[in-house]
């Protein structure tokens, strides 16, 4: 992961991964973020406007997530709470990704969810049109790490 900082004359831009994340305007101290959960998850700083947090409620399902065992090409450790890997609804005709959403995986009891193992976890997304026409109950779709596919998600129920 990169993270650039850049000042051009009064404004502050945060890019990741070549993305524009923040932006602040250094002279009136006001400032926007783009992608919210990239914001809050490399920075220690939370979101202060008001009138951002009101459009960008997220959206909240529970799903079983079913991790792949190692030997079949699953991660060689278990994730936790929080994890937030790449969320992959559609593939082309190839085998390739077509997108991938951002997603955390969250869960109470605190255990790991080890390769090969299954568990029901609440899993929150950014609001989003593309997004919101693959969530059906039932639906599945695929976790990855980059290109590679860890395991799969079927959504249970919206909270």
């Amino acid at each position: 992961m990169l993270i650039h900082k850049e000042i051009k004359g009064n404004e502050l831009y945060l890019y990741m991964n070549g993305k524009l994340i923040y932006k602040r305007w250094l002279d009136t101290g006001a400032s926007k973020v783009f992608d919210v959960m990239a914001y809050n998850k490399n920075t220690l700083v939370s979101i202060k406007d008001p009138e951002q947090q009101e459009k960008r409620e997220l959206i909240s399902v529970n799903a079983l997530l079913k991790l792949k065992a190692t030997e079949n090409g699953g991660r060689r450790t278990g994730i936790l709470s929080g994890y937030r890997p790449d969320h992959v609804f559609e593939y082309d005709a190839n085998g390739n990704m077509i997108e991938a959403f951002i997603g955390d995986i969250r869960w109470d009891d605190g255990l790991a969810i080890e390769p090969g193992e299954e568990r029901v976890v609440t899993v929150r997304f950014l609001p989003n049109l593309k997004i919101e026409q693959y969530l059906n109950i039932g639906r599945k779709w695929w976790i990855h790490e980059g290109a590679r596919c860890l395991g799969e998600a079927e959504l249970i129920e919206f909270l």
